[in-house]
């Protein structure tokens, strides 16, 4: 009463009267007589001794509050004062944000200063506009502010946040102004001290106008920002690309190896295949034969003579067609048998496949990570003249023992690749608490703090396979909060060793058992063991101990430690017996390696700083069984193979078989179709009686007149020349067509044959699915049995499930009977490939604006992934198309854009993955921005011409042979084309895009020169990748000839240019007049009409 002028005895009256009281610095202890004050709406209190705050039930009316620099431990006592706007708690002791729930008119919170660790119980404080948690112990951001939309002023200086994820999370503060994370007067976050900071904060949070203290409201500062961002993306886009690149070379050569595999196998089913149509022929004109002999009535009078003559006919027929149906048989087992290796040879493809894809991802997520973290976590991979790479390597073979490894025949280790791990953030971390230590322990540790230092192996799960996610998790964020440590125990600590055996053995023998349990035999190519990877870290050990047996490793049972170790040679005691077998076998060793082998555990997550990983493989007694390793090559004759795939004894079976009885004897190849020749073959001399034409094994290319035979119900040409069907159309009795073995590309020209029910086009050269089915849905409805296979088509996974959901009345597929389930998948299948109202409203979004992301995907790909303005049709009614601004439909197996008509504001589009051949449909979203179109079937871009304010288009891994110039003349914002893996042989049509900044146009056909002139206008092309065009190896000083022509490149096939390559390039091509530099200039290269040259003032040398 006293210090805010109120007298004692008058305070019944007067306190009614207050609105305000405030002390300062008396050692008051508690809060007491508020009930005296019910119309209070300011209370401070400075300086005090208040560890809890009571009383103020009775102040309802209270709107500020100050409690601050008392020593208060926890929020409580609040509930009531439910008209607080504003709350000063800064100073205290308080550990945890509480019981704030019911204020939700609070504006204003101070809770600076206090031994806070987590942001929490703010979700119903919902008008914060200004929250002051600087000088706490706050490690994580998270997802905890997104219900505080309107929060103005934020500082979280001082605090313990160290990565840059956690700051990326401000960005949904979408009303945030002025943030403060290294404000002087708290001091900064660990993450302040990481190169780019500031660059990362302001492109996630460009509204600010505030940061860390400065005014950050100029416009060039933002465009500087955004400007330095968007070169950092496009160098990683570039990377990424580059990546992308290699893996498609390395699939290349494996798709080679595979062909050279499946040469052999792929002759002898041809071989066997022809001879089984050969037999088949001659058994037909047997049966033909003798149905003929037994319908010729007897004219001998002696008819028991005659009937024995036929008996011995009979005898000799039915003998001659079993030994041909026996020979058909063998054929048929010896087909088997070589499908069988075709099988073994495709399984073993698609695992490399699957190896090099996991292994080529992994640096691209290696350069995600990064992009994300602004260089501030980099990955360098080892070469063989790196010290540090071969350090890595000594390393590593010097803790392999073989004799842990020999109960698995393995013999050494062979290292693939090693990264080394540039974490700037994990390394401040790791050294802030090196130094820590030493400064407590000075004295006993300053001159042996150097043997503490280790590099020891992380121990993954060995139950559990190592995911890629995990990988990246600990690379980047190190070893904390990881769900699985240890194997077996809950330890609270990071397990570690100093041996490959104790990381590697129990996960070998774990894979052994599982395989073992799930019948693998010992072809089988998934030998997951052989390959291994492992985390090397360089780990501080401090004060160590052993470890106890039967005590939980955790850091109360062993408060004075640092860390504790378990022997090798007590390992056997402390295992499980389930694995204690395989201690046993290794007890009896002859070397000393167990001496030093030890497990290790690690209490503080920050003392240990992963550095490197490494993949390697075991080196074992049994070779590899992969057909795609380098001692498994099959010999071009076929002759001699390595005997786990082919023995020489099969191909001397398939001799055997093919040398059997009965011979067949080798026709003359009918090389063209006239009248005298089928005829000949059909043994009838009138069209109309025709009804089976065998025309297997000739040189045929057409089949004129054809058409004329209209009773034909049964037609083989397999083992021709032909290219095209088109001579086979109006057949309407055709039911067997037999076409395989061919060289067919197209069905085009088929018509009318409305009772065709089977079809064999199998080992042909079709590849255009879409085409096929099709010709065959409209000119053959009633098809029942279909064999495509051996075909190159353009998207093999679908094609199964497009041929069954739209050739309805198909029962059996490429040999395969089709299931109810199956039709009905292929059903559902087909019916997801259009685009309906329930697909628009499940893949799109409604966002304004362009998420201020660090990534390289393309802005729908982010926006689908990451943003919750999704749609509801039932709320917006008709209006809801219009709001529709990203539409992502990759995957979607759509075969053409359809009822996108009322998208007028759609800015970004990607329908890659699908089974597009043209772009179509796009006319009315004249707004659209970006478009991506990957992995589809596209042959021309007519149909984005109107789209002017595309800004980057992307066609890779599509059918394209030429960019039109009236396809791009108007599309003056476009600044990103990416075309690659087409088959483009000219860039004419890129000769107006001024705009365009970069271009990947690698692995197409660009064979030429004179193409590079095309570009010479492109004055803001500053990324060029040509990589995989025919002009790379043709022209002579490739890259310095380009680097002349566009001098303006800062990048030219994934390798930044340098200043010294300018240089070289206008020493070697400058001042010289070249025959393609006439041809730029008078637009032909017909020199013999040239009559004057010109080139006054040009330089020439």
């Amino acid at each position: 009463c006293i210090c805010n002028g109120l007298p004692y005895e008058k305070i019944d009256q007067e306190g009614l009267k207050t609105t305000a009281l405030e002390m300062f610095f008396s050692g008051y202890s508690r809060i007491v007589g508020m009930e005296y004050f019910p119309n209070l709406t300011t209370l401070t209190l400075i300086g005090q001794s208040i560890q809890n705050i009571t009383d103020l039930e009775h102040c309802l009316l209270l709107k500020e509050l100050w409690i601050a620099e008392c020593c208060l431990v926890k929020i409580d006592g609040l509930q009531k004062c439910v008209h607080l706007e504003k709350l000063y708690l800064y100073c205290n002791e308080i550990s945890r944000i509480e019981n704030l729930e019911s204020l939700t008119k609070l504006n204003v919170l101070w809770l600076n200063n206090n031994m806070i660790k987590n942001i929490e119980g703010l979700h119903t404080l919902q008008n914060l506009q200004e929250v002051n948690l600087a000088g706490n112990l706050i490690e994580k951001i998270g997802s905890c502010l997104d219900f505080n939309i309107q929060i103005e002023i934020l500082n979280l200086s001082g605090n313990k946040l160290s990565s840059f994820k956690e700051l990326t999370s401000l960005s949904r503060l979408p009303n945030l102004k002025d943030l403060g994370l290294n404000d002087p007067q708290y001091g900064p976050n660990p993450v302040c001290l990481l190169s780019n900071y500031a660059i990362h904060v302001l492109y996630h949070t460009p509204q600010l106008q505030r940061f860390d203290t400065y005014d950050v409201s100029e416009k060039h500062i933002k465009i500087l920002v955004e400007t330095t961002v968007l070169k950092k993306i496009m160098y990683y886009h570039m990377r990424v690309k580059s990546v992308h690149r290699q893996l498609r070379d390395r699939l290349e050569e494996l798709k080679e190896s595979k062909c050279r595999l499946q040469n052999l196998p792929e002759k002898k089913i041809k071989l066997f295949s022809c001879n089984i149509k050969h037999l088949e022929r001659e058994l037909a004109k047997l049966e033909m034969l003798d149905k003929t002999s037994r319908n010729e009535s007897p004219r001998s009078k002696d008819l028991e003579t005659e009937n024995s003559v036929h008996d011995t006919e009979d005898t000799e027929k039915a003998c001659l067609e079993k030994a041909f149906i026996q020979k058909i048989n063998a054929m048929k087992e010896r087909i088997t048998f070589w499908n069988r290796k075709l099988d073994e040879i495709e399984k073993d493809y698609q695992m490399e496949i699957k190896k090099k894809k996991k292994s080529f991802n992994l640096v691209v997520q290696f350069l995600l990570m990064e992009l994300e973290t602004v260089g501030n976590v980099r990955f360098e991979e080892g070469l063989s003249n790196h010290p540090w790479f071969s350090s890595c390597c000594e390393l590593i073979q010097s803790r392999f023992c073989t004799w842990d490894f020999r109960a698995y025949g393995i013999m050494g280790v062979k290292i693939n690749r090693i990264f080394r791990v540039h974490n700037q953030i994990l390394r401040l971390k790791f050294e802030e608490k090196f130094q820590t230590f030493l400064e407590k322990e000075v004295f006993r540790v300053a001159e042996n703090h150097k043997e503490k230092m280790d590099y020891l192996f992380y121990v993954f799960n060995p139950k559990l396979p190592v995911k890629e996610k995990q990988l990246l998790h600990i690379l980047e964020d190190g070893f904390q909060d990881l769900e699985v440590y240890t194997q077996s125990e809950k330890n609270e600590a990071v397990p570690l060793c100093n041996s490959l055996s104790i990381c590697e053995c129990p996960r070998i023998k774990f894979l052994k058992q599982q395989a073992k349990a799930e019948g693998k035999n010992k072809r089988d190519p998934d030998e997951s063991f052989r390959h291994g990877t492992v985390i090397i870290a360089k780990v501080f050990l401090g004060c160590s101990a052993p470890v106890r047996a039967a005590s939980p490793i955790c850091q109360s049972n062993y408060p004075e430690a640092n860390s504790v170790f378990r022997p090798w040679k007590f390992l056997g005691s402390d295992t499980s017996t389930s694995s204690n077998g395989l201690w046993a076998s290794l007890e009896q060793k002859s070397c000393d390696c167990s001496s030093w082998q030890c497990e290790w555990f690690v209490f503080d997550h920050e003392l240990v700083l992963p550095e490197y990983i490494a993949e390697f493989e075991y080196i074992t007694l049994v070779k590899d069984k992969s057909l795609f390793s380098t001692c498994n090559v099959i010999v071009e004759e076929g002759k001699r193979s390595t005997e786990i795939f082919i023995l020489s004894h099969d191909l001397q079976r398939d001799d055997d078989v093919l040398n059997m009885e009965p011979t067949v004897k080798v026709r003359p190849k009918i090389a063209y179709l006239d009248e005298k020749a089928l005829f000949s073959v059909a043994k009838v001399n009138i069209y109309n009686q025709v009804q089976v034409l065998n025309l297997h094994g000739n040189s045929l290319s057409q089949l004129q007149n054809i058409s004329n035979l209209k009773a034909l119900r049964k037609l083989i040409i397999s083992f021709n020349e032909f290219t095209s069907l088109m001579d086979v159309y109006d057949l309407p009795n055709l039911e067997y067509f037999d076409a395989s073995h061919n060289h067919v590309i197209t069905l085009e020209g088929i018509r009318g044959l409305t009772k065709l029910q089977f079809f064999n086009l199998s080992w042909n050269r079709l590849k255009k699915s879409w085409e096929v089915i099709k010709i065959l849905y409209e000119h053959a409805p009633n098809l029942l049995s279909l064999d495509i296979t051996h075909n190159p088509w353009y998207k093999p996974a679908s094609l199964r499930l497009s041929v069954i959901g739209q050739l309805k009345a198909l029962t059996n597929l490429n040999g395969v009977m089709i299931t109810n389930e199956e039709a009905a998948e292929a059903l559902r299948y087909i019916a997801g490939s259009n685009i309906t109202q329930a697909s628009l409203l499940k893949y799109s979004r409604t966002d304004e604006e362009r998420p201020p992301i660090l990534s390289v995907f393309s802005c729908a790909t982010i926006l689908s992934q990451i943003s919750k303005n999704k749609l509801d049709s039932q709320m917006y009614h008709n209006n809801w198309y219009s709001m529709i601004t990203v539409l992502n439909l990759d995957g979607q197996h759509l075969f053409k854009i359809s009822n996108l008509e009322k998208l007028e504001h759609l800015r970004w589009a990607s329908f890659s993955n699908n089974n597009l051949t043209q772009i179509e449909g796009l006319d009315s979203c004249l707004n659209l921005e970006e478009l991506t179109l990957d992995e589809n079937c596209i042959s021309t871009l007519d149909g984005i011409s109107k789209l002017t304010k595309l800004t980057r288009l992307s066609v890779n891994n599509n059918h394209l042979t030429s960019l039109e110039i009236h396809v791009f003349e108007n599309l003056c914002h476009l600044h990103y084309v990416s075309v690659e893996n087409n088959r483009i042989t000219s860039l004419v049509g890129l000769k107006k895009t001024c705009s365009l900044i970069e271009l990947y146009i690698s692995n197409n056909c660009v064979s030429t020169n004179q193409e590079m002139y095309h570009l010479k206008g492109l004055i803001n092309l500053i990324i060029l990748d040509m990589s995989g065009n025919a002009i790379v190896w043709k022209q002579d000083n490739y890259r310095l000839f380009v680097l002349f022509h566009l001098p303006s490149l800062k990048a030219l096939d994934g390798i930044r240019v340098e200043p010294t390559e300018g240089e070289s390039a206008r020493d070697l091509f400058g001042g010289k007049l070249t025959s393609d530099m006439i041809a730029d200039r008078l637009g032909h290269s017909n020199f013999t009409e040239m009559q004057e040259l010109n080139w006054a003032t040009s330089n020439i040398r």
